[in-house]
């Protein structure tokens, strides 16, 4: 399937090397097509583990085995698989996994359970072990390679390759940040990306990693929606190899923690808006931002409520400043709302406040934001001091095409 680069790209970023860090690619063949798929990352003993998974409750072996790791803590290698997820495939994908951790701990000799693997692409389908293993092996032959081919090949749907960068003051010790994502299209928070990887060479105890990386998760990969669909292999997941120098982060009285956790959120709410910006057929950035609202975790749903609304998406895919959707979403949420405190607002013009339309209200200004790629709105219930805001797409009929064939 070639796709065009999304309208929303924006280049890949000049990234450093993670010391503790060793990156190949292959092709695996596990689709017609002719490019690496499969993703080696040798990483230094010592490094630390942590993850946030789907909630699916169809979720793959990889999926479930990743838990298991992160309750562990550690890590030796990864291994990313494009192409297929090895999801809903029973025992034949849970030995295809063990197949791949047992050659992989063979050769950086270590214990399988130190291997994590994550398999992403067409469902059903169970992970083909011969094109595994040929496709290590060519890893573990390949020169060194840099972060963006890594980025390229855990792709699937994915129009550019997505990176960023972060870097942060750990006492009187720079540590370095990096983290890649693939995922366009069946995004929904819960937790809501495809797959993504948060590499440092900062020395962070696992616990900490965890509890940094579940509250970076929170307020970005849990806050971003294509077409409302969560997967059955979501995974992100943050490695520190330690070799940065720095005393070990244990805690939030550490030093350096709270820059730590600062730059961790940084690198993922940016790795989650460049999800957005790939959503599957997007021509268009929306950011909703919610306040008013009864709590944060209520902004929250009616946010997603107003996001996951295909009557809003599309209105907003042809320009239509539709503002009796937004209406309809909000009511829809099964949140605390008052229809007569709702206001409304799209690139900073309010179109409606305290429940009716603004009086002479220009629409032309409006009409030309919706003209842009990038498009605010906004929405104040009036009612509390909750405050959301969640990333999505337009919809247009390009997500129809992609997925209409998906499998070809």
């Amino acid at each position: 399937m070639d796709l065009e680069c999304s309208p929303l790209a924006l280049p890949f970023p000049e990234m450093p090397e993670i010391d503790g860090v060793r990156l190949r690619v292959a092709r695996a063949g596990y689709k017609d097509w002719d490019r690496a798929d499969l993703t080696f990352a040798e990483l230094a003993p010592g490094t630390t583990l942590a993850g946030v998974f789907t909630k699916s409750a169809c979720a793959s072996s990889e999926v479930e085995l990743g838990r298991q790791q992160v309750k562990a803590g550690t890590a030796r290698a990864l291994i990313v698989n494009a192409g297929n997820s090895n999801a809903f495939t029973g025992y034949r994908g849970r030995e295809a996994v063990d197949a791949i951790q047992r050659q992989v701990a063979e050769a950086l000799d270590c214990m399988p359970g130190d291997v994590v693997v994550s398999s992403t692409g067409v469902i059903g389908v169970p992970l083909p072990k011969d094109k595994a293993h040929a496709g290590i092996e060519a890893a573990q032959r390949a020169e060194d390679c840099d972060w963006e081919k890594v980025a390229n090949a855990i792709s699937t749907t994915d129009t550019f390759p997505k990176g960023a960068h972060a870097s942060a003051m750990l006492g009187e010790t720079r540590g370095e940040l990096v983290g890649i994502i693939k995922g366009s299209g069946m995004i929904a928070p819960d937790m809501a990306t495809m797959l993504g990887y948060v590499f440092t060479d900062a020395d962070v105890a696992p616990g900490f990693l965890q509890e940094a990386l579940e509250r970076a998760n929170a307020e970005t990969f849990s806050c971003i929606t294509v077409d409302g669909d969560t997967s059955t292999s979501d995974t992100v997941l943050a490695f520190a190899t330690g070799k940065a120098g720095n005393a070990r982060i244990e805690n939030w009285n550490g030093p350096g923690a709270d820059a730590f956790a600062a730059a961790l959120a940084d690198v993922c709410r940016r790795l989650a808006q460049l999800v957005v910006r790939d959503g599957e057929g997007a021509s268009k950035f929306i950011t909703v931002r919610v306040a008013g609202a009864a709590d944060k975790e209520s902004a929250r749903r009616v946010g997603l409520a107003i996001a996951n609304s295909p009557l809003v998406k599309t209105a907003i895919a042809g320009e239509d400043a539709n503002w009796g959707r937004v209406v309809m979403a909000v009511g829809k949420a099964g949140e605390p709302a008052d229809r007569d405190r709702l206001s409304i607002a799209f690139g900073g013009i309010w179109t409606a406040r305290d429940g009716g339309p603004v009086e002479d209200y220009d629409e032309a200004p409006v009409a030309e934001h919706l003209k842009g790629r990038d498009i605010d709105l906004a929405v104040d219930l009036g009612i509390g001091e909750g405050r959301a805001t969640i990333w999505t797409c337009d919809l247009t009929h390009g997500y129809i095409s992609i997925n209409a064939d998906y499998r070809s």
